[in-house]
């Protein structure tokens, strides 16, 4: 099982990425976990600076803006 993590304060950006994110996850069939990280603190300790921001795994994908579903599917697989 995945574990997708939303950083942002609840922008939104942050709901479009959340959302989008959702849709890829769910378009591959994939077994996840959705986490949305508001916690300024905890989203720092990832060293992202700009949000939203999308984390696989605890692995930080891409920050500061909304990709494609395309985009986020290659990040998932």
């Amino acid at each position: 099982m995945k574990t997708l993590q939303i950083l942002g304060a609840g922008c939104p950006r942050c709901a479009k990425l959340a959302e989008t994110t959702e849709q890829a996850a769910k378009a591959m069939g994939l077994e996840y976990r959705l986490e949305k990280v508001t916690d300024i603190q905890k989203i720092i300790s990832f060293n992202v600076l700009m949000t939203p921001a999308l984390a696989v795994d605890g692995v930080v994908k891409v920050a500061g803006r909304v990709p494609s579903l395309d985009e986020i599917k290659k990040m998932l697989s």
